[in-house]
């Protein structure tokens, strides 16, 4: 089994394997599954930080896997005028539901009364599956690209910020 305790914003090796994961199960610090070749891995990683699409994770014999969304059951909602999207936006949000946010778009779970709301407000809903990515919250950081955090098996962890 490969083992994973390590996360990398970006990775200059080549990436030997990747995993598509759900929005449920990147949440996860503790992760077993199969990867997209087939190999077994378990994920060991701290915990109230999810796995991002696009992370790379390096294992402890120094293979380099991809993190990738899978494609689920999601509403899409989409705005023509910035006003009735941002009201949308501001009555989700007092709801605390998890949504992806885009330029005159929102994505999050289906839920028939959150699909009327939008539409009410004159947004069209689109119910393909896609990969679902919510914002962490107002609190929560959220990794950026130029940022390098690492996890370990040991009792401690930390970050390091690098410029580029």
């Amino acid at each position: 089994m490969i083992k994973v305790y390590e996360r990398l914003s970006h990775c200059h090796e080549p990436i030997t394997d990747s995993i598509t994961l759900d929005q449920e199960t990147r949440k996860k610090a503790r992760i077993k599954s199969t990867t997209d070749k087939g190999a077994d891995i378990g994920i060991f990683v701290e915990r109230g930080h999810p796995l991002l699409v696009g992370e790379i994770l390096k294992s402890e014999c120094g293979q380099f896997v991809e993190v990738k969304g899978q494609a689920e059951p999601v509403s899409t909602a989409s705005a023509t005028d910035w006003l009735s999207f941002s009201k949308v936006c501001y009555h989700l949000g007092n709801r605390h539901t998890s949504m992806q946010i885009g330029e005159l778009w929102l994505r999050f779970k289906p839920d028939h009364v959150l699909e009327e709301l939008a539409e009410n407000y004159g947004l069209t809903v689109d119910k393909t599956p896609a990969i679902f990515e919510p914002e962490s919250g107002a609190y929560g950081s959220k990794s950026s690209k130029n940022k390098q955090s690492h996890s370990h098996s040991s009792n401690h962890e930390h970050s390091h910020d690098h410029s580029h």
